[in-house]
This record gives structure tokens, C-alpha cells and sequence, in this order.
């Protein structure tokens, strides 16, 4: 049974994220992920559930759709929450929750895994769900590889030093590390899935628990 997904109306089709050097996830595993796509069933970025009504994704892909115009959602957004200090991406705090209108069923050098449906290195969109292993990166390693410009709370994880990592339709997809969400897919070297390069960087989950669990126990947007 193909996994549910949800529909937004497409605004612009640039600043996308794809597994690189991934393989096919097995038949019914990560059923928590979700295709977020347009309104031509053209996949933009990923998501993943942390409770049967609400989405985590990367907010910079608020910047790709419009939430409120598709007439061709299969599943309804009742609600959308950008983190308030999120400005662009690459300057840090890009997550975002939506929660949908009806329920869903659903260390340095360890290795955890990304996921999505974006492109490979044939640079293909992909029908079936790909997964991909890579290594947390310590974090002043991944600062100097990046020139000391990351913004706060993140972490980095594959695309240096290895030829795995995402790109082009993975944003807001979960890294996952023992079984257990602790970053969201956000954003890569100007967009350049030719790895080796520079580290991936993610939205670090845990830096944002109080405002997620706002969110859930109020079920409205904190300020």
C-alpha cells in the first residue's frame, strides 16, 4: 500500500533538497515519513509524523507553497506553524509543524540514517521512499568546514568525507539516529549534492522540544 501523502498547492519550484548513493527503503518501514508535494503530485520535500495529526518539516519549504490554495489535497492542513524566529534558510531555526485535519496510523560518528523521495545521482525524482546511512560529524569539524558560518542548534551528518548524504527534495525529512527523530533536513553547500563537499546540516530537534510540546498540549501556534 503506497504511504498517504499530503498536497500543497506549488508557488516555486527552486530552493529544493536527495539521497545520494541510498537504496530503497523496505516495504512498510518508515511509515512515519510524508511526501509533501504540489498540486500536479510533483514531490517538493519530506516530513515526518510525531503524532497522528502533526507533521514536522523544514520551514524554508513553507517558501515553496502556498498551504491554503490546493483544492487536490488528500489530506487537509487544519493549521501551520513556522518557528517564529526563522527567517531564511541557512541562518538557522528552519522547522515547521502542520497539523492535518485528520488522524494518521503511523554522538560523533554514529552512524543514523536520512531518507526521502528526492533525486539521485541520475537525478531523477524517485517513486519509492530511498534511505541512506551516514555519520554525525562533531560539530567544531563541521564549523571549520564550513568557515565558522552555521547559525545555532543544528546538526551536521554526512556529505564530507563521504559520497552519501541528501539534496534536491529531502528538505524537512527526519535524521534519525536509534530509532529516535533528532534532526530535520535542512540545507547543504549551495545546494550542491557533488560529494564529498561540506557537511549536510540539520535542524537540531532537540534545541526545539519546549516549543514543539506548546504546540502539541495548546494545538495553536506558540509566539
Amino acid at each position: 500500500e503506497r504511504q498517504q501523502v499530503i498536497c500543497f498547492l506549488l508557488v516555486k519550484e527552486n530552493a529544493l533538497k536527495m539521497i545520494i548513493n541510498g537504496n530503497k527503503a523496505p516495504e512498510n518501514s518508515m511509515q512515519y515519513m510524508v511526501s509533501l508535494q504540489s498540486k500536479f503530485g510533483f514531490h517538493l520535500c519530506g516530513g515526518f509524523l510525531i503524532r497522528e495529526d502533526v507533521v514536522v518539516t523544514a520551514a524554508h519549504c513553507d517558501e515553496l507553497h502556498n498551504l491554503k490554495g490546493s483544492n487536490r489535497r488528500l489530506i487537509k492542513i487544519q493549521s501551520r506553524c513556522k518557528h517564529p524566529d526563522y527567517k531564511t534558510v541557512g541562518l538557522g531555526n528552519d522547522i515547521m509543524l502542520l497539523k492535518v485535519s485528520i488522524s494518521l496510523s503511523p554522538t560523533d560518528n554514529q552512524i543514523c540514517s536520512v531518507a526521502g523521495w528526492g533525486k539521485t545521482l541520475n537525478s531523477h525524482d524517485v517513486d519509492d521512499l530511498q534511505v541512506v546511512n551516514v555519520s554525525i560529524i562533531n560539530p567544531k569539524v563541521c564549523q571549520q568546514q564550513w568557515n565558522n558560518e552555521l547559525p545555532p542548534n543544528v546538526i551536521c551528518a554526512g556529505g564530507y568525507n563521504t559520497n552519501k548524504g541528501f539534496c534536491q527534495g529531502d528538505s524537512g525529512g527526519p535524521l534519525v539516529c536509534d530509532g529516535k527523530a533528532v534532526g530535520v533536513v535542512s540545507f547543504n553547500r549551495n545546494a550542491n549534492c557533488n560529494y564529498p563537499d561540506a557537511p549536510n546540516v540539520y535542524t537540531d530537534i532537540s534545541k526545539y522540544l519546549p516549543w514543539i510540546n506548546k504546540f502539541l498540549m495548546e494545538n495553536k501556534c506558540p509566539l
